[in-house]
């Protein structure tokens, strides 16, 4: 059975008025995936050592200063801190983790991690695009340093690039980092030439106005890198904003893009023998981010029934 991990912190990241990254996209998501049979975990408090393996100790300690008693702090010109932002941050990198911990200890063959805020564009130094930590890397490097995996890739298809995930994974020769994206589109950095210290990433960036055909091509080759990659375990930064009805890019997916999508990963992922872990990324038109994340989810409970 599929794993959802998720925590009440999540609702307590409160944004600004009129923020796109606001707590009702949790409840979208949560809401679309309620009557799902799915095995329902509370997603812990990530630790300082995990933080750690992807931020130096200064980063981490600014964010914990940061953090204000009332109304909002700003990281940078639109990552917002409220009181409980922390908190949720935590919990997000704990989501994962966990998720990571139990598939590989064979608990379940995948999972889906509903947290917020999102962590695709967490530098190792900077806080960017509504994220505070690098969730997803945070839990590759768990992955091959706490549990001693050799090859590990992450996969992104949110619409735009997941500069953070590229920053903390860009020495890292045991990771694989493969991404569809806008360009030109925030944050500007996502280019076919970005091939990573060892050549581990693949960027395939769509032009504006893209649909899911122009997608599927582009997935159908980096599950065919992935395949040759052989990973021992499959990290998705699930961002569901290349949906047509995004108010912040302008791709043309439809919910049925991501069902083909995500059942290419899963497909390679079974050839591989390798569990899948899945986390939200962005996603801000309400109601596409919750048909969205449930036809995602759909297909991984497909691939664990």
């Amino acid at each position: 059975m599929t794993l959802l991990y998720t925590h009440p912190s999540g609702f307590s990241h409160v944004t600004p008025p009129s923020h796109p990254e606001r707590v009702g996209r949790l409840d979208a998501v949560l809401e679309a995936l309620e009557d799902m049979d799915l095995d329902r975990r509370e997603a812990p408090e990530g630790t300082d050592q995990d933080i750690l393996r992807a931020h130096p100790a200064e980063y981490l300690a600014l964010v914990q200063r940061k953090v204000p008693a009332e109304g909002w702090t700003m990281l940078d010109s639109d990552t917002y801190l409220a009181p409980d932002s922390l908190t949720a941050a935590r919990h997000a990198v704990g989501g994962v983790c966990a998720a990571v911990d139990a598939v590989l200890a064979g608990e379940a063959p995948n999972a889906f991690v509903a947290m917020r805020p999102p962590g695709h564009h967490a530098e190792r130094e900077k806080a960017m695009g509504f994220c505070i930590f690098s969730s997803v890397a945070i839990a590759a490097l768990r992955a091959l340093d706490h549990h001693g995996l050799d090859r590990v890739a992450v996969l992104d298809f949110d619409v735009h690039h997941g500069n953070g995930t590229q920053d903390v994974l860009w020495h890292e020769r045991r990771a694989f980092f493969a991404s569809t994206h806008q360009m030109p589109l925030y944050p500007g950095t996502g280019a076919a030439s970005e091939r990573g210290a060892h050549g581990q990433i693949l960027n395939m960036p769509l032009a504006p106005g893209s649909a899911g055909d122009e997608a599927r091509a582009a997935w159908e080759q980096i599950c065919e890198c992935a395949e040759a990659w052989r990973p021992q375990l499959v990290l998705i930064s699930a961002g569901f904003d290349a949906h047509a009805d995004d108010p912040l890019a302008a791709l043309m997916w439809s919910e049925a893009d991501f069902t083909a999508i995500t059942r290419m990963i899963c497909d390679t992922a079974a050839t591989c023998s390798a569990p899948v872990v899945s986390a939200l990324e962005g996603g801000y038109d309400l109601a596409a981010l919750g048909r969205s994340a449930r036809a995602h989810v759909d297909v991984l409970r497909e691939t664990a029934a």
